[in-house]
């Protein structure tokens, strides 16, 4: 979540649950600490800050469930105890009044919908001088972050898919008379599983009650039509208004750039239709479409979804389910050698930014960006973000959930052992016999988890493994393998160190997030874009593969955020294994998804790695 003073998103939940905060950190906010109860919900750590709420994560009691609870606190507000909150000054009083009602109004819009790519509030209420709302806790990357980690522009289909649930997201809330004025790029968040979710309600809940328009003149200016800037005679908003800034962001999907500001359209029109500069890579009914809905005056676009789909041919043309992560782009890259982490992206003015290392944690191997994972340093993580370099790393951090990008990534099943010579495919191991999932290790190690996970995997799922370098030369060598599932589903890689008192999920991370793959396709891992390289110590590493029929969400494991990747503290595992009521071993995750009951079955192969000195 922004943490910009000006920042008024609803909720923005792409990093995972956030590490414990430091001592004296709340000293510095207004912020709740952790253990703080609000009724049946638990704070556990802070999501976000922005000038009008602030974002915790929290545990629901009730329902045994991580939760996105929002409170009400404008800058101008502090606590007057631990837990109420009033204005600083008498000035601000009305201010303060009129903020919480629009905060109570969005709680109350969302909360009449029930609609996958909206935001769904569970329950608001007033108490303590403010106001709460609590959300599901989304876990993803903003649309901007997606298309910029797409190594070329997103094909036809990719953006239909992108489209229909947004469309007829807000179709749902147009039928309401309800604008939602400040989609952009920014404000899509690409859940784990590739569904959209339209982010940032702020601006529609200001127009409840038919309030005065001129309040959305706090805007986008490349994704906001001119009907926005300014009351006018003639340029009402309405569900063109919202067209028109959905046309931006595909625009800026096609082009890495979004239209020219709607204010500088206004004398001489200085936009070139998409028509004219992409018909060769896109059909002419579909950037026609998309350049209807980007005129300059409300009237020539569509004037509501129904309008706009069937220019797209939405309601004709069976678009595939697939999300759009499964979807590849339109001109992929030829196979070629790891891409130079600093290259840019090739719509330069939305290139890649260096990302400078995480703190307590070492970049080593000079260019190679490789950052160190594990308390002891049992292997060296090769990204593509940034250079530099420093001492040995602390201990491993939680992986930001998978990625939506252009290629489809596997899931993981049955148990499998590698074999100990040079490179030679892994025998494929044999399936666990009993469905049921595995008690609790009696002693809680790293390994014993390990095994939990491989005991309760799916028989009928089979998972391969061939690894092409079993035994790896310390500081020399890379691993690499390849997974194989028999069903589709998402990969998981848990990775036990040869001392025994390291557990790390290597895969996804903040790298690589495309973690899904297809029934009976094959995934190569590590893709170019970053490496796993033997730092030692000497001895075995044990790998374990996972492929889920449904992302997995690991916060109830307490898994830590550091840095790329994910490592599972062990301080606390008795308790969280008392608390563990799942069907599924507890560091097997939780499976996430719309259905109910959601499907959990997956599949696991397991393979070790030797590190030598020679």
């Amino acid at each position: 979540m922004s943490t910009s003073p000006e920042d008024d998103r609803t909720v923005l939940s792409s990093a995972p649950p956030p590490a414990p905060t430091a001592v004296g950190a709340h000293e510095r906010s207004n912020a709740l600490p952790p253990g703080t109860r609000l009724g049946e919900f638990e704070i556990t750590g802070i999501l976000g800050e922005g000038g009008f709420g602030i974002v915790y994560l929290a545990y629901d009691s009730s329902l045994e469930r991580q939760v996105a609870l929002k409170e009400y606190m404008p800058s101008f507000a502090a606590r007057s105890t631990e837990v109420h909150v009033s204005v600083r000054s008498a000035q601000n009083a009305e201010s303060y009044e009129a903020g919480l009602r629009s905060f109570v109004n969005e709680a109350r819009l969302l909360a009449q919908f029930d609609h996958p790519s909206l935001v769904k509030v569970y329950r608001f209420w007033e108490a303590n001088g403010t106001a709460y709302m609590v959300m599901p806790y989304y876990r993803g990357t903003t649309l901007k972050q997606t298309l910029k980690d797409l190594e070329a522009a997103p094909d036809e289909t990719w953006l239909q898919q992108l489209l229909a649930p947004l469309l007829d997201a807000l179709d749902q809330i147009h039928q309401h008379q309800c604008f939602h004025r400040d989609i952009a790029p920014d404000n899509i968040l690409m859940l784990e599983e590739g569904r959209p979710l339209l982010l940032d309600f702020g601006a529609a809940r200001r127009a409840i009650g038919d309030m005065n328009q001129a309040f959305t003149v706090i805007l986008k200016q490349n994704y906001a039509p001119i009907e926005q800037y300014a009351e006018m005679p003639g340029m009402r908003q309405g569900p063109w208004t919202d067209l028109y800034a959905l046309a931006s962001v595909v625009h800026f999907a096609i082009d890495g750039r979004a239209p020219p500001p709607a204010v500088s359209r206004m004398m001489a029109d200085p936009y070139v239709p998409l028509a004219a500069r992409y018909g060769e890579r896109y059909s002419g009914a579909f950037l026609e479409a998309i350049d209807r809905a980007l005129a300059f005056r409300p009237e020539d676009r569509p004037q509501d979804v129904a309008a706009l789909r069937a220019l797209l041919g939405l309601d004709t043309m069976a678009v595939r389910t697939a999300p759009p992560h499964a979807v590849p782009p339109a001109a992929p890259p030829p196979a070629a050698p790891a891409p130079d982490p600093d290259r840019p992206h090739p719509r330069s003015d939305i290139a890649q930014p260096a990302r400078a290392a995480p703190r307590g944690r070492a970049m080593l191997l000079g260019a190679g960006a490789a950052l160190v994972l594990g308390a002891a340093g049992w292997w060296a993580y090769s990204g593509m973000q940034g250079k530099a370099s420093g001492a040995q790393a602390g201990k491993a951090a939680e992986t930001v959930p998978p990625r939506v990008a252009a290629a489809a990534a596997p899931p993981a099943s049955a148990l499998q052992q590698a074999p100990a010579p040079a490179p030679a495919p892994a025998a494929a191991a044999a399936p666990a016999t009993a469905r049921a999932p595995a008690p609790a290790p009696a002693a809680l190690t790293p390994a014993a988890a390990l095994d939990a996970v491989m005991a309760g995997a799916s028989p009928e799922r089979q998972v391969s493994v061939r690894v092409e370098n079993p035994r790896l030369r310390i500081n020399r060598d890379k691993i690499r393998f390849s997974v194989r599932s028999s069903h589709a589903g998402f990969v998981y890689v848990y990775m036990v160190g040869a001392q025994g008192n390291n557990f790390e999920l290597l895969f996804p991370n903040a790298v690589d997030r495309k973690n899904r793959i297809g029934a009976g396709a094959t995934l190569d891992l590590p893709r170019p874009r970053w490496a796993l390289s033997a730092t030692g110590p000497e001895g075995t590493d044990r790998l374990l593969v996972m492929v889920s029929d449904s992302p997995r969400d690991f916060s109830a494991t307490g898994m830590a955020t550091e840095g790329d990747v994910s490592t599972f503290p062990f301080a606390r595992a008795a308790e969280l294994l008392r608390r563990h009521t799942g069907a599924a071993p507890l560091y097997a995750g939780t499976p996430v998804c719309l259905e109910t009951p959601c499907p959990g079955d997956y599949g696991a192969a397991a393979f070790t790695v030797e590190q030598v000195r020679e």
